[in-house]
């Protein structure tokens, strides 16, 4: 074997064993998972997006309501619009301001709806009404459908932040100068939870 065949193949040797070490550092596993945190990201945004798209429907059937509860119906207009302006991209996940701030609107626009829906409870003609119930039951839907989400979301979190933050992946992390991803916490106690709307049908 020529000397020239010894260093090309010595050379192939060192580039597999530095492109295995590499993966065995997390070089590649850390943006995968990134990545699959993102798209979780995009699933709970979409789920957002659907409830927030149900309210102009769920406020022109409530119009039917009393005087007095046009405030209610004003205040989950207006936290709509807030919480529809308020886009978290993937590319601010690790940025917990950023994530309050969609948390809290998102928070005060469920905050509102449930106000709006008890407060219809009191007018038999709106409950009756059939679109008001086929809406009680896709908001229903939608809030377990954001539950869910948000469930998935941060389980691709954990396992992200998990990730970066272990040897040796740690190392690729630091290499690419990956930054732990903010999980999505609810900002008023309970609010995660999917409101009952089975007794006001």
């Amino acid at each position: 074997m020529s000397l020239s065949n010894a260093a090309r193949r010595g050379r192939t040797v060192l580039a597999l064993a530095a492109a295995l070490s590499l993966a065995a550092c997390g070089f590649n596993s850390v943006p995968t998972k990134q990545e699959a945190a993102k798209a979780k990201w995009a699933d709970v945004e979409a789920a957002f997006q659907e409830r927030a798209n149900l309210v102009p429907n769920l406020a022109a059937v409530a119009k039917g309501a009393a005087e007095q509860e046009k405030g209610i119906l004003v205040g989950v207009t207006e936290a709509r619009a807030k919480a529809t302006s308020i886009q978290v991209s993937g590319d601010d996940l690790g940025d917990p301001a950023k994530m309050e701030q969609f948390q809290q609107a998102q928070a005060q626009l469920g905050a509102g709806i449930g106000r709006l829906l008890a407060s219809v409870e009191a007018y038999p003609e709106v409950k009756s009404n059939a679109n008001y119930q086929m809406l009680q039951s896709q908001l229903e839907g939608q809030e377990n459908r954001i539950r869910i989400t948000i469930r998935d979301y941060n389980a691709a979190v954990q396992d992200y932040n998990t990730e970066v933050r272990t040897f040796p992946s740690m190392i690729g992390a630091r290499l690419r100068g990956a930054d732990p991803l903010v999980p999505y916490k609810s900002v008023t106690p309970g609010a995660e939870k999917a409101p009952d709307l089975q007794g006001k049908l």
